[in-house]
């Protein structure tokens, strides 16, 4: 009966280029987790810039934003440096590593530009995704290329979480005795929530939190309702 004498079948390579290829991923991933834990310093130190939005007057709020705007400009020069990094590999291998936390820096300038920075110099406004790609100096919503960029998805989730924040900053608005605001916000509200509906959402989890807008529009309307029943709603509206 014929042996192979004993020679073993496997290639003695298989494992250590194996081991090799687990080698670089690791490296790719420490880097991005370096970059990524940054970001979120960075973009911590802005949301709370952003939080003196809710005990500081509407005459107050340029403050805010310059300050906002200075923590974003350095959270703008390390996407740039994520995507120089993540663009080298392919998008949907390690895009887990960043996606929340681009999300939370888009709700960072979101909430700016609804405030009024980044030019627009009057609340109430809804920066565009190309807009936000163009603040942070990257595509958005590629299908053509294996690339880095800012996606719809997180975009919208952002854009939710900026709800969420401006019915809390309608309520600290009364408080500061500035009752127009409360007004601007439930409009722009329910021009959002307008605009979910038209959205076919694939997303299981946008799909989740898009549909509590609605009480978003809910809690809002309460406020301007009970301004009304006090007779504190500006004469003009």
């Amino acid at each position: 009966m014929a042996t192979n004498g004993g020679a073993g079948i496997i290639q003695p390579g298989i494992f250590e280029d194996l081991q090799k290829k687990i080698d670089e991923d690791t490296a790719v991933k420490d880097a991005l987790r370096d970059i990524v834990q940054n970001l979120e310093k960075q973009d911590r130190a802005a949301q709370s810039a952003l939080s003196r939005a809710h005990s500081t007057t509407t005459a107050n709020m340029p403050t805010v934003i310059k300050s906002a705007s200075d923590h974003i400009a350095s959270e703008i020069e390390t996407v740039q440096q994520l995507s120089k990094v993540a663009s080298q590999h392919p998008y949907y291998r390690f895009n887990y590593a960043w996606s929340r936390q681009m999300e939370s820096v888009c709700f960072s300038i979101l909430l700016c530009g609804w405030l009024g920075g980044f030019g627009k110099n009057e609340a109430g406004q809804l920066l565009t995704i190309e807009e936000v790609g163009q603040i942070l100096q990257i595509p958005v919503n590629v299908k053509d290329r294996d690339t880095f960029h800012l996606t719809i998805e997180e975009y919208l989730l952002s854009l939710i979480s900026l709800l969420d924040e401006l019915s809390r900053l309608a309520r600290n608005s009364v408080t500061l005795g500035d009752y127009r605001r409360p007004l601007q916000i439930s409009q722009f509200i329910k021009d959002v929530h307008a605009g979910f509906q038209i959205l076919n959402l694939k997303n299981d989890s946008l799909r989740k939190r898009s549909d509590g807008i609605k009480y978003k529009v809910k809690e809002v309307e309460d406020v301007v309702y009970d301004l009304s029943l006090r007779g504190l709603l500006p004469k003009d509206q």
